[in-house]
Protein backbone atom coordinates (compact mmCIF):
# COMPACT_ATOMS: atom_id res chain seq x y z
CA UNK A 1 0.00 0.00 0.00
CA UNK A 2 2.00 3.10 -1.09
CA UNK A 3 0.73 6.23 -2.49
CA UNK A 4 1.80 9.78 -3.53
CA UNK A 5 3.24 12.58 -2.01
CA UNK A 6 0.24 15.79 -1.55
CA UNK A 7 1.81 18.25 -3.07
CA UNK A 8 -0.64 20.66 -2.84
CA UNK A 9 -0.83 20.75 1.19
CA UNK A 10 0.24 23.28 3.22
CA UNK A 11 3.43 21.25 5.41
CA UNK A 12 1.50 21.19 8.84
CA UNK A 13 -1.50 19.82 7.56
CA UNK A 14 0.23 17.41 5.81
CA UNK A 15 1.14 15.73 8.40
CA UNK A 16 -2.42 14.85 9.85
CA UNK A 17 -2.81 12.97 6.17
CA UNK A 18 -5.68 10.82 7.87
CA UNK A 19 -7.76 13.48 9.34
CA UNK A 20 -8.08 15.08 6.28
CA UNK A 21 -9.28 12.46 3.93
CA UNK A 22 -10.01 9.01 5.22
CA UNK A 23 -10.90 7.51 2.01
CA UNK A 24 -7.19 6.95 0.30
CA UNK A 25 -4.52 4.63 0.22
CA UNK A 26 -2.69 6.24 2.75
CA UNK A 27 -5.42 5.49 5.52
CA UNK A 28 -5.68 2.17 4.34
CA UNK A 29 -1.47 1.97 5.13
CA UNK A 30 -1.98 3.31 8.24
CA UNK A 31 -5.17 1.05 9.32
CA UNK A 32 -2.63 -1.92 8.07
CA UNK A 33 -0.62 -1.09 10.89
CA UNK A 34 -3.27 -0.75 13.53
CA UNK A 35 -4.63 -4.27 12.35
CA UNK A 36 -1.14 -5.89 12.00
CA UNK A 37 -0.59 -4.95 15.68
CA UNK A 38 -3.85 -6.40 16.55
CA UNK A 39 -2.97 -9.91 15.22
CA UNK A 40 0.71 -9.93 16.05
CA UNK A 41 0.48 -11.60 19.13
CA UNK A 42 -3.05 -12.83 19.67
CA UNK A 43 -2.41 -13.18 23.66
CA UNK A 44 -0.81 -9.63 24.18
CA UNK A 45 -2.74 -6.62 24.88
CA UNK A 46 -1.20 -3.94 22.60
CA UNK A 47 -1.86 -0.73 24.55
CA UNK A 48 1.39 0.61 24.56
CA UNK A 49 3.36 1.17 21.44
CA UNK A 50 6.60 3.11 20.63
CA UNK A 51 7.64 4.19 17.22
CA UNK A 52 10.85 4.97 16.90
CA UNK A 53 13.31 5.58 13.99
CA UNK A 54 16.89 4.19 12.83
CA UNK A 55 17.85 8.51 12.24
CA UNK A 56 16.67 11.63 11.89
CA UNK A 57 14.21 12.55 9.02
CA UNK A 58 12.38 8.94 8.59
CA UNK A 59 8.94 10.39 9.58
CA UNK A 60 8.38 8.63 13.12
CA UNK A 61 6.83 11.91 14.39
CA UNK A 62 4.33 11.60 11.13
CA UNK A 63 3.32 7.78 11.65
CA UNK A 64 3.27 8.53 15.29
CA UNK A 65 0.24 11.26 14.93
CA UNK A 66 -1.41 9.73 11.80
CA UNK A 67 -1.50 5.91 14.24
CA UNK A 68 -3.02 8.28 17.02
CA UNK A 69 -5.77 9.16 14.15
CA UNK A 70 -6.30 5.77 13.24
CA UNK A 71 -6.80 4.54 16.82
CA UNK A 72 -9.35 7.03 17.81
CA UNK A 73 -11.05 6.17 15.26
CA UNK A 74 -12.08 2.99 16.54
CA UNK A 75 -13.81 5.22 19.21
CA UNK A 76 -10.30 4.48 21.51
CA UNK A 77 -9.15 6.50 24.50
CA UNK A 78 -6.01 7.48 22.73
CA UNK A 79 -2.87 9.48 24.45
CA UNK A 80 0.35 10.69 22.76
CA UNK A 81 3.41 11.34 23.96
CA UNK A 82 5.88 13.15 22.56
CA UNK A 83 9.01 10.94 24.35
CA UNK A 84 11.52 12.71 21.97
CA UNK A 85 13.16 15.35 24.62
CA UNK A 86 15.66 16.45 22.65
CA UNK A 87 13.75 16.87 19.57
CA UNK A 88 10.59 16.35 19.33
CA UNK A 89 7.82 18.21 17.17
CA UNK A 90 4.31 16.46 17.67
CA UNK A 91 3.24 20.24 19.71
CA UNK A 92 3.92 21.82 15.75
CA UNK A 93 2.08 18.51 14.07
CA UNK A 94 -1.09 19.12 16.22
CA UNK A 95 -0.44 23.00 16.32
CA UNK A 96 -1.08 23.25 20.20
CA UNK A 97 1.84 25.19 22.76
CA UNK A 98 4.65 23.34 23.60
CA UNK A 99 4.90 24.86 27.66
CA UNK A 100 8.16 25.19 29.16
CA UNK A 101 7.03 24.30 32.41
CA UNK A 102 4.21 22.07 30.93
CA UNK A 103 5.72 18.82 29.07
CA UNK A 104 6.83 15.24 29.39
CA UNK A 105 9.99 16.16 31.20
CA UNK A 106 8.58 18.48 33.65
CA UNK A 107 5.13 15.68 34.08
CA UNK A 108 7.92 13.30 35.27
CA UNK A 109 9.88 15.46 37.56
CA UNK A 110 6.58 16.27 38.98
CA UNK A 111 5.46 13.16 39.52
CA UNK A 112 8.92 12.64 41.43
CA UNK A 113 8.41 15.31 43.48
CA UNK A 114 4.66 14.39 44.37
CA UNK A 115 5.99 10.80 45.00
CA UNK A 116 8.69 12.46 47.51
CA UNK A 117 6.19 14.88 49.37
CA UNK A 118 2.58 13.28 49.66
CA UNK A 119 1.90 10.02 52.02
CA UNK A 120 0.98 6.95 49.79
CA UNK A 121 -2.78 7.79 50.37
CA UNK A 122 -2.72 11.04 48.58
CA UNK A 123 -0.15 10.69 45.74
CA UNK A 124 -2.80 9.03 43.51
CA UNK A 125 -5.00 12.13 43.93
CA UNK A 126 -2.42 14.37 43.63
CA UNK A 127 -0.67 12.55 40.56
CA UNK A 128 -4.28 12.55 38.68
CA UNK A 129 -4.13 16.25 38.76
CA UNK A 130 -0.56 16.62 37.47
CA UNK A 131 -1.09 14.25 34.50
CA UNK A 132 -3.93 16.28 33.59
CA UNK A 133 -2.92 19.76 33.86
CA UNK A 134 -0.22 18.11 31.33
CA UNK A 135 -2.47 16.98 29.02
CA UNK A 136 -3.22 18.55 25.95
CA UNK A 137 -6.66 17.92 24.10
CA UNK A 138 -5.96 18.19 20.25
CA UNK A 139 -8.86 19.78 18.23
CA UNK A 140 -8.49 16.04 16.42
CA UNK A 141 -9.72 14.23 19.65
CA UNK A 142 -7.12 12.48 20.96
CA UNK A 143 -5.20 13.98 24.06
CA UNK A 144 -1.46 14.90 23.64
CA UNK A 145 1.38 15.49 26.16
CA UNK A 146 4.13 17.87 24.25
CA UNK A 147 8.16 17.17 24.68
CA UNK A 148 8.70 19.61 26.89
CA UNK A 149 12.16 21.34 27.87
CA UNK A 150 15.17 19.40 26.97
CA UNK A 151 16.26 18.01 30.65
CA UNK A 152 20.06 17.65 30.60
CA UNK A 153 19.37 14.33 31.30
CA UNK A 154 16.89 12.83 29.48
CA UNK A 155 18.11 8.71 29.54
CA UNK A 156 17.98 9.43 33.33
CA UNK A 157 15.03 11.23 33.58
CA UNK A 158 13.41 8.34 31.22
CA UNK A 159 14.82 5.11 32.96
CA UNK A 160 13.55 7.08 36.27
CA UNK A 161 11.35 4.82 38.42
CA UNK A 162 8.63 7.69 38.04
CA UNK A 163 8.91 7.53 34.45
CA UNK A 164 7.37 3.65 35.23
CA UNK A 165 4.71 4.88 37.45
CA UNK A 166 3.24 7.78 35.54
CA UNK A 167 3.42 5.32 32.44
CA UNK A 168 1.05 2.55 35.00
CA UNK A 169 -0.93 5.80 35.84
CA UNK A 170 -1.34 6.36 31.97
CA UNK A 171 -2.17 3.10 31.40
CA UNK A 172 -5.15 2.65 33.82
CA UNK A 173 -6.40 6.21 31.91
CA UNK A 174 -6.42 5.72 28.73
CA UNK A 175 -6.97 2.76 25.79
CA UNK A 176 -4.13 3.17 23.51
CA UNK A 177 -1.00 5.28 24.55
CA UNK A 178 1.28 6.24 21.36
CA UNK A 179 4.79 7.25 22.38
CA UNK A 180 7.19 9.03 19.71
CA UNK A 181 10.77 8.08 20.87
CA UNK A 182 14.24 9.45 19.77
CA UNK A 183 16.03 7.99 16.76
CA UNK A 184 17.87 4.49 18.06
CA UNK A 185 21.30 4.95 16.71
CA UNK A 186 23.57 7.49 18.50
CA UNK A 187 20.78 7.65 21.27
CA UNK A 188 19.59 5.07 23.80
CA UNK A 189 16.50 6.64 24.72
CA UNK A 190 13.97 5.19 22.66
CA UNK A 191 15.54 1.88 24.11
CA UNK A 192 15.04 2.82 27.65
CA UNK A 193 11.28 3.46 26.58
CA UNK A 194 10.69 -0.18 25.60
CA UNK A 195 10.49 -1.45 29.09
CA UNK A 196 7.05 0.28 29.40
CA UNK A 197 5.90 -0.73 25.98
CA UNK A 198 3.96 -3.66 24.22
CA UNK A 199 4.94 -3.35 20.57
CA UNK A 200 7.82 -1.40 18.97
CA UNK A 201 8.04 -0.24 15.47
CA UNK A 202 10.56 0.89 13.36
CA UNK A 203 9.93 3.76 10.62
CA UNK A 204 12.82 3.57 7.86
CA UNK A 205 12.59 6.02 4.90
CA UNK A 206 12.44 4.42 0.95
CA UNK A 207 16.03 4.65 -0.91
CA UNK A 208 17.46 6.74 2.16
CA UNK A 209 17.63 3.93 5.15
CA UNK A 210 20.35 1.67 4.83
CA UNK A 211 19.27 -2.20 5.04
CA UNK A 212 22.96 -1.91 7.63
CA UNK A 213 21.42 0.81 9.77
CA UNK A 214 18.64 -1.56 10.29
CA UNK A 215 20.50 -4.26 10.70
CA UNK A 216 22.41 -2.23 13.54
CA UNK A 217 18.76 -1.14 14.96
CA UNK A 218 17.81 -4.90 15.15
CA UNK A 219 21.09 -5.57 16.94
CA UNK A 220 20.74 -2.88 19.36
CA UNK A 221 17.33 -3.92 20.32
CA UNK A 222 18.57 -7.78 20.62
CA UNK A 223 21.63 -6.65 23.08
CA UNK A 224 18.82 -4.53 25.03
CA UNK A 225 16.63 -7.57 24.90
CA UNK A 226 14.14 -6.42 23.30
CA UNK A 227 11.81 -7.30 19.99
CA UNK A 228 10.71 -5.21 17.09
CA UNK A 229 7.03 -5.57 16.02
CA UNK A 230 7.50 -4.41 12.93
CA UNK A 231 8.86 -1.92 10.24
CA UNK A 232 7.00 1.22 8.66
CA UNK A 233 8.69 1.75 4.57
CA UNK A 234 8.03 5.51 4.45
CA UNK A 235 8.29 7.92 1.62
CA UNK A 236 7.57 4.97 -1.08
CA UNK A 237 6.46 6.79 -4.28
CA UNK A 238 3.11 5.20 -6.35
CA UNK A 239 4.94 6.40 -9.70
CA UNK A 240 7.69 4.04 -8.72
CA UNK A 241 5.22 1.00 -9.74
CA UNK A 242 6.48 -1.36 -6.84
CA UNK A 243 7.54 -1.25 -3.14
CA UNK A 244 10.38 -3.28 -1.24
CA UNK A 245 10.53 -4.36 2.82
CA UNK A 246 12.78 -5.57 4.52
CA UNK A 247 10.98 -7.62 6.72
CA UNK A 248 7.45 -9.48 5.64
CA UNK A 249 5.60 -7.99 8.71
CA UNK A 250 6.54 -4.14 6.78
CA UNK A 251 4.25 -1.36 6.84
CA UNK A 252 3.84 1.34 4.27
CA UNK A 253 3.24 4.99 5.04
CA UNK A 254 4.56 8.17 3.90
CA UNK A 255 5.57 11.82 4.98
CA UNK A 256 5.81 15.35 3.29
Amino acid sequence: MIFKKKESLKPKQADLLLNLNKKTSFTESIKSIRTNLAFSEVDKKMQVILITSAQLGDGKSFISANLALAYKDEDKKVLLIDADLRCGRQNQIFRVVNSANKGYSNLILNYQEASASKSKKSVDKAVDFDIKDYIVKTRQGIDLIPNGPTPPNPIELLASNNNEKLIAQLKKMYDIIIIDCTPVLGISDAIVMTKYSDANILVVSNKRTKLELVSRVEKIFSQSHASLTGVVINKVDVSEGGYYGYYSNSYYGESE
